[in-house]
């Protein structure tokens, strides 16, 4: 548990492509909203990697330049609660419509949530740390916000949304949302965690000591 604990992103690549093998080989046998559902899905893994490996630097972000915490290797965000909620919460979510493609308020939630995040790396943290980049933002422009704008332009254009499904997947997204976002901050943060994050995924791609030297000015 430890190893995947501090490996879990990049062992989501690995999962990633288990996915995308399947994809090119069931694309002719499948339709768009299952496609897209696929893609978004591969998108979610490379966020994730994008935030905490390459180029990294997120439990920076998170942790000083957004809580401004004074335990930034622990609070709020630490390896365990980063694991869970990365892993235990999203990878059900977001894998679900690619098993349930039918139902599209199972496919409509990690959509919205994947075009959601735009607001948070594009605008808040970019706003927060005077910034035109963070890590995770690449992929939410190249990956979640085509997917899901596809997504939504195709089901509804072909008639495979219904109002029911909004009705119905909105819900689920606020209730996913609520929870994702209680764990994170409120249930989960603990200063006196035993699974502080390394130097290394502190320190990379040079966040960390950018936000420690401004808060020394």
């Amino acid at each position: 548990m430890d190893f995947y604990r501090r490996h879990w992103y990049q062992l989501g690549l690995v999962f990633s492509l288990v996915v995308l093998v399947w994809l090119v080989a069931s694309w002719n046998e499948i339709g768009w909203l299952h496609r897209l559902s696929a893609l978004n899905f591969i998108a979610l893994m490379l966020h994730q990697f994008e935030e905490y490996r390459w180029p990294g630097g997120f439990p920076a972000v998170m942790n000083i330049g957004l809580s401004n915490s004074e335990y930034p290797d622990r609070y709020p965000l630490n390896q365990h609660n980063t694991l869970v909620t990365n892993v235990f919460l999203a990878y059900p979510f977001y894998l679900l419509p690619i098993f349930f493609p039918e139902y599209a308020w199972i496919g409509i939630p990690p959509i919205l949530f994947g075009l959601s995040q735009f607001g948070i790396h594009g605008i808040r943290v970019n706003r927060a740390m005077k910034t035109l980049y963070n890590p995770g933002l690449a992929a939410v422009i190249l990956g979640h916000i085509p997917f899901g704008l596809a997504y939504i332009w195709y089901g509804q254009t072909h008639g495979l949304i219904s109002g029911f499904d909004w009705i119905w997947g909105l819900m689920y997204t606020a209730a996913f949302a609520l929870l994702f976002r209680k764990y994170t901050f409120q249930w989960s943060p603990d200063i006196n965690s035993k699974y502080p994050f390394s130097e290394i995924e502190l320190k990379r791609s040079g966040i960390y000591d950018r936000l420690i030297s401004r808060k020394k000015i």
